[in-house]
């Protein structure tokens, strides 16, 4: 099981390589810490631009999370600054990640 997890882990890496993202565990850091811009595909296909974070310094009081709530797999749960409201993508479906503040690629 161990061997499988480990190739299932090369092959994760090696997409979000090509794809030119961080890898999800990666990306959920970047959110704690900072405002990112993440391009993504919605579920009806439409493409979508989100600024948004994970960070509590950004996020208002009244809306920090509460509880752990279990989420699924491969879905990223986020604060967006723009719409001020929780928001949620599949890692699979992001496009592009940049830094909110200075729009460098991470």
């Amino acid at each position: 099981m161990e061997n499988a997890m480990t190739e299932e882990n090369i092959v994760q890496d090696r997409v979000a390589e090509m794809k030119g993202i961080p890898k999800q565990d990666d990306l959920i850091a970047q959110l704690k810490e900072s405002v990112m811009i993440v391009t993504f595909n919605k579920k009806d296909g439409a493409e979508r631009v989100m600024t948004c974070t994970k960070c509590l310094d950004v996020i208002p009081k009244e809306n920090h999370p509460t509880d752990g709530k279990a989420v699924k797999e491969g879905l990223v749960n986020v604060w967006d600054t723009t719409a001020q409201g929780w928001r949620s993508f599949y890692y699979d479906k992001v496009k592009a990640v940049v830094h909110g503040e200075t729009n460098e690629p991470t």
